[in-house]
């Protein structure tokens, strides 16, 4: 058995009774990762909505690059009516309400109801994923 000289054993029991501090490697296995973006918020997603519906519509600037390829595809099929709009003409006035987000689902949505020429009204449903980059409409779902 080596005996050590005095000092270095001093010093050894002086570190040992410190609190143990984890390596930087060890630290980093078990850092929280950083919180991935939350997406778009209700305030952004209700300014892109009434941005994009307007006052008569979606600009076909908007249906090209503000829908999502589900939709556009959706429309191809549909020839009878405007799947963005849930009608076949074109609405006197479009109201945008207020937006609900769902962290946990990734979505956003606000009714939208369409006015027209008769003093009628309808509603429909537009969805927006919150990561969408470019923000654009997700799902329109009509209310019947």
């Amino acid at each position: 058995m080596m005996l050590k000289p005095y000092r270095l054993g001093a010093l050894l029991l002086a570190l040992s009774a410190l609190p143990a501090v984890p390596s930087a490697s060890a630290v980093a296995a078990h850092a929280v990762p950083a919180a991935a973006p939350e997406g778009h918020t209700a305030d952004q997603i209700g300014r892109f909505l009434v941005r994009f519906y307007g006052e008569h519509g979606p600009s076909d600037h908007d249906r090209r690059h503000h829908v999502s390829q589900v939709l556009q595809e959706r429309q191809q099929t549909t020839t009878e009516s405007d799947v963005l709009l849930c009608a076949q003409n074109e609405p006197r006035d479009i109201a945008v309400g207020p937006v609900t987000v769902a962290q946990a689902a990734g979505v956003g949505w606000a009714t939208v109801t369409t006015h027209w020429a008769s003093d009628k009204t309808d509603t429909f449903t537009a969805y927006v994923r919150l990561d969408s980059r470019p923000i654009r409409i997700d799902d329109v779902i009509c209310a019947g």
